[in-house]
């Protein structure tokens, strides 16, 4: 069976309008890359585009260079992993139990949790309770405030409500209690919405700086995004009289580009290797049988 002209001119129309879009999305990333690789005079004068010009490494070597970055790169990473962990240990229990609906307030849990979506207590009554409750210069300040987002609770609610209930009665035969049957027969078999929840997890967090810049006082506490938050906003007061007068302009030039593919490269290098869990794990729960 041969495709009508319509349909061929369609499908055509719809690749070239792929590619297009494909482009604009990628443009700017490249953009930040070839920025990031340039020398100033180029930079200033507007002429990098999609190719570096004046190939130079001089901000990457003056941010990797400092020892605090590092510090805070390792923070980074323990604020992402412990927050990630406790968020999804949350959500996971929470959204099962939500899932049931058997269980007892069901409704008005479900409310507490989307009236949260709309409503918060503002930013100083946050600020005086967290530190009332002497987390402030801690970690718990950056991971237990956000340890539950509603949208990903309702996501993974809306996928433990499709779960196949036979498989669940029949590991409570075989003598399997409630956390029995989540540990050893629902967990497994949810890796993709799991690896999607992660994912938007780790992201959030891996990318958040005002909650740090917030609660932390202390520098060697801070995540890599306040210290690449400060380094923009001092790059252009950099002293000429503590280092060469043409390295603090090349470092302000383009430290923006540079802290940005620095932030960006670790989430860019995951992706890909849980990018099959994240397509199947948005679409798990949309279409009921």
């Amino acid at each position: 069976m041969r495709d009508s002209r319509s349909y061929t001119a369609f499908r055509w129309l719809n690749a070239a309008l792929l590619v297009v879009i494909c482009f604009l999305t990628l443009y700017p990333f490249l953009n930040i890359v070839a920025q990031a690789f340039s020398s100033e005079a180029f930079i200033n004068s507007g002429q990098v585009n999609l190719v570096p010009r004046g190939f130079n490494i001089s901000t990457f070597s003056y941010v990797l260079g400092d020892p605090m970055f590092w510090r805070n790169y390792g923070n980074t990473v323990l604020y992402t992993v412990v927050a990630t962990a406790i968020a999804m240990f949350l959500t996971t229990t929470f959204a099962y139990a939500l899932s049931k609906h058997h269980l007892k307030g069901r409704t008005f849990f479900i409310g507490l949790a989307v009236f949260t979506m709309f409503f918060n207590g503002g930013l100083i009554p946050n600020y005086i309770l967290i530190s009332t409750l002497g987390m402030k210069n801690t970690i718990w300040a950056i991971v237990l405030p956000n340890a539950i987002s509603v949208f990903n609770l309702l996501v993974m609610k809306s996928f433990f409500e499709n779960f196949p209930t036979d498989l669940e009665e029949a590991a409570a035969i075989d003598g399997l209690n409630t956390y029995g049957i989540l540990a050893r027969v629902v967990l497994p078999l949810s890796k993709a919405v799991i690896a999607t929840m992660v994912l938007f997890y780790a992201v959030s967090f891996w990318n958040s700086w005002f909650t740090a810049f917030l609660y932390l006082d202390r520098s060697e506490l801070y995540p890599v995004t306040v210290y690449l938050r400060n380094l923009i906003a001092g790059a252009t007061a950099a002293d000429p009289s503590a280092q060469q007068a043409g390295e603090a302009t090349q470092v302000a030039s383009n430290v923006k580009a540079v802290t940005m593919l620095l932030i960006m490269a670790p989430i860019i290098s995951v992706y890909p290797f849980i990018q099959k869990y994240f397509v199947s794990g948005v679409m798990l729960g949309s279409v009921k049988q």
